[in-house]
């Protein structure tokens, strides 16, 4: 069982990655009735937390049917980001995420994300003030490094576990790559090896189907794996591995019925969460990773980016259910 503190997350749990304009509540809750063990929020600014700004604040909703969830930080001083520690508390999620892999160049080239690899000592400052800010489990999501040359998740990994982090997720890949070239687990293999390892390690990176979880899973030993890029549109992938792992056989793939079920789905739940005209309107950056692959869909896409009412949105839905299923004839 790996445990997060008092969290019991099950033998091998698959984590939703906490992704930018992506995993708020709608797309977090068709994630976990698709099988996700543990999600996260969007990462917050510190800096706009502690301004009271909007966007930022809103990203601290969460709701009972997401748990266990934590809440993601990221910030560059550490004293603000002690403080947010301190809010994010009070909004009662299960534990505290901070974010020291960003590689994006308005977080890192402001000294958040991923720049602390460049700032060990600071890094671990900035931890040890969030563990004495909370009662609640704190964990960090990294990569390998800053670059080639500076590959010191090792380090790091000692370092902000001996200061009281409780897990630890590591993409493998750094700062430098982005996101572009294969996710190296080598470092990631080498870290669950290290006798002076106690928590639990999950690995991220490149992740797309049942196979490689079980082929990573098996080689690196990894406690568990985070999954991004790979549930974008694709919610399924979760309960996939989970269904490989336990029987090494697929399940059958999502129907185009099953496709427009969860659509609609994630659809509702941003109108409950936002409102009619800012949900649907969130929506639209997600009908293309629904519907990825079928033929001919571009201007069925092109109606569901324009559509400004649920129920015009309910039609042109049926209506795509209607012309593939005569297609499929």
């Amino acid at each position: 069982m790996v445990k997060i503190g008092t969290i019991e997350l099950g033998d091998f749990p698959l984590l939703l990655a906490p992704m930018e304009d992506v995993s708020d509540p709608p797309f977090r809750a068709v994630c976990k009735a698709n099988g996700a063990d543990l999600m996260y929020t969007e990462f917050i600014s510190s800096e706009g937390l502690i301004r009271d700004a909007a966007k930022s604040v809103q990203k601290l909703d969460i709701f009972e049917y997401e748990r266990p969830i934590g809440i993601q930080l990221f910030g560059s001083d550490i004293e603000t980001m002690r403080v947010c520690a301190e809010i994010a508390t009070r909004a009662n999620p299960d534990l505290i995420d901070i974010n020291y892999g960003c590689p994006v160049k308005n977080v890192a080239c402001r000294g958040a994300g991923a720049a602390l690899l460049q700032d060990v000592p600071k890094m671990v400052k900035m931890t040890e003030a969030v563990v004495k800010a909370t009662h609640l489990p704190v964990t960090v999501k990294t990569r390998l490094g800053w670059d080639d040359n500076t590959k010191n998740i090792l380090e790091v990994a000692e370092r902000l576990q001996d200061i009281g982090i409780q897990a630890l997720t590591v993409h493998g890949r750094t700062r430098v790559q982005m996101y572009k070239g294969e996710a190296d687990w080598t470092l990631i293999g080498r870290l669950k090896e290290n006798p002076r390892t106690t928590i639990p390690i999950f690995g991220n990176g490149d992740i797309d189907s049942p196979e490689k979880a079980r082929e990573y899973k098996n080689r690196y030993g990894v406690d568990g794996i985070m999954i991004g890029r790979a549930s974008i549109g694709y919610p399924w992938i979760f309960d996939e591995i989970k269904h490989f792992l336990r029987t090494g056989e697929h399940r059958s793939a999502p129907t185009l019925a099953d496709r427009i079920a969860v659509c609609k789905q994630h659809l509702e739940f941003s109108i409950r969460w936002k409102g009619e005209k800012v949900g649907i309107f969130e929506m639209r950056r997600h009908y293309t990773n629904y519907f990825k692959g079928m033929e001919n869909f571009k201007p069925f896409r092109q109606r569901l980016v324009l559509a400004d009412t649920l129920a015009e949105i309910a039609g042109i839905l049926d209506e795509i259910c209607d012309a593939y299923e005569v297609v499929a004839v």
